[in-house]
């Protein structure tokens, strides 16, 4: 649940259009969304075999504590749970917010506090720790995946019979090879948020076990949904209407049930939206709080609770810095600007598989990533490249992305020097 709750947000509901504004027909839409889930995969199992070896809170940071030291992991911890995280739950709190009004037929003025309540409910939940949160995280999870049903269901009754046509090459969308590589970069974003669970790690019962299968069925629920969601919407609107459209999943339920379709799959999103929320609020507090017990940042953060076992102080900081940003509307600024040093972190992250198994060789891992090397490095590569388009195509949000991860080295040796005189 937590693995197909931090994937599937608002991406599905919306990226397809990119996706086939840059294809030339529906089998390109459902080759870039097949390949971009393999190698979606490739990482999952990567993280499986991460996750087995070092079944503690803090995830990427941990692993990048051990392999690499101290500053890459704080860089880590400074980009994703200090701006990132946050900057994502203000974002995708605001969506929840903006598709529940309209749900119900609120007006706009109510979206921020809204959006606010949702955080503040998400925050008070997971106070009373793990498994408290993961009660509101399983039952969102069925919610979203109800509607990521319902979409199949109605694209394929829309069918009936002519699928086939939905695939044909579209000859008024000709698109040159370049661009049609550019499509994978929106398809690639959609699969991301695998990592929640390991950021949970320390808090999943048998993890060596259980953090393998968790991965690798969740993320194979998580591409078949996604490569069944792109045929219904290529037989339900074509591949001219979904390059058109500005909200596929709305015009689809649309065209078979008027504006209640419209209006059901706003509860379906908002409901979606509402449960990534959850799981990066608790995945993000983890990573705070392991960076204060390591000593980057405030001590009070560091404190779990010894009843409920939940970081409370990492939760209501993290949560009251999400709302900030809600307040001051910089979290799509924010966003933009971290995007580069999210997939950076995947990437090193990943890389550090290369490093456990060069460096402990005496504490051979209870999951092994098959394929290795070359299904580590493949990712890793495909990630860099990734990167590399996205600073092509926006070198301004790149730029200060990168920015950001500089202004944090400083303020690693401050925070250094700090602890060694408390």
């Amino acid at each position: 649940m937590i693995v197909i709750g931090g994937v599937i947000g608002a991406g599905i509901f919306r990226t397809p259009a990119s996706v086939a504004k840059s294809t030339s027909s529906g089998t390109e839409v459902l080759i870039l969304w097949t390949l971009g889930g393999l190698l979606t995969l490739a990482g999952v199992l990567c993280y499986a075999e991460l996750g087995a070896r070092r079944p503690q809170a803090g995830g990427t940071y941990v692993y990048l504590r051990e392999a690499f030291g101290q500053l890459p992991a704080f860089l880590f911890g400074w980009t994703m749970a200090l701006i990132n995280y946050p900057g994502s739950v203000a974002a995708v709190a605001t969506t929840f917010a903006d598709y529940a009004t309209k749900a119900v037929g609120l007006p706009h003025e109510w979206v921020k506090p809204l959006a606010v309540a949702a955080i503040a409910f998400i925050v008070a939940v997971n106070l009373f720790g793990i498994r408290a949160g993961a009660v509101v995280q399983n039952i969102f999870t069925v919610l979203k995946l109800s509607a990521v049903a319902l979409l199949i269901a109605v694209g394929l009754y829309l069918a009936r019979g002519h699928l086939g046509a939905a695939f044909a090459h579209d000859p008024t969308h000709d698109v040159p090879v370049s661009t049609l590589v550019g499509a994978l970069l929106p398809a690639l974003f959609a699969y991301g948020g695998f990592h929640y669970l390991n950021d949970l790690a320390g808090e999943v019962r048998e993890p060596q076990r259980t953090l393998p299968r968790a991965l690798g069925l969740g993320m194979g629920s998580v591409v078949i949904c996604y490569i069944l969601v792109n045929v219904a919407y290529m037989a339900g609107l074509g591949h001219d209407g979904l390059a058109a459209s500005t909200a596929p999943a709305a015009d689809l339920m649309r065209k078979l049930f008027g504006e209640s379709g419209a209006t059901i799959i706003a509860v379906g999103i908002a409901c979606s939206t509402f449960g990534y929320c959850s799981i990066a609020i608790a995945g993000g507090a983890r990573v705070l709080q392991v960076m204060s017990a390591d000593g980057m940042f405030f001590k009070p953060i560091a404190r779990i609770d010894a009843k409920t076992g939940a970081p409370q102080i990492s939760l209501i900081v993290l949560g009251a810095w999400a709302i900030t940003l809600i307040l001051s509307g910089s979290f799509d600024a924010l966003l933009n600007y971290t995007t580069v040093g999210e997939w950076l972190s995947h990437a090193f992250g990943i890389a550090t598989i290369f490093w456990y198994r060069r460096k402990l060789t005496s504490e051979p891992s209870p999951y092994l990533v098959p394929g290795y090397p070359w299904l580590p490095l493949v990712f890793t590569t495909t990630v860099l490249c990734v990167i590399a388009a996205t600073a092509i195509a926006a070198p301004g949000d790149a730029g200060m992305s990168l920015l950001i991860i500089a202004i944090g080295v400083p303020v690693y040796y401050l925070w250094r020097r700090q602890w060694a005189k408390g």
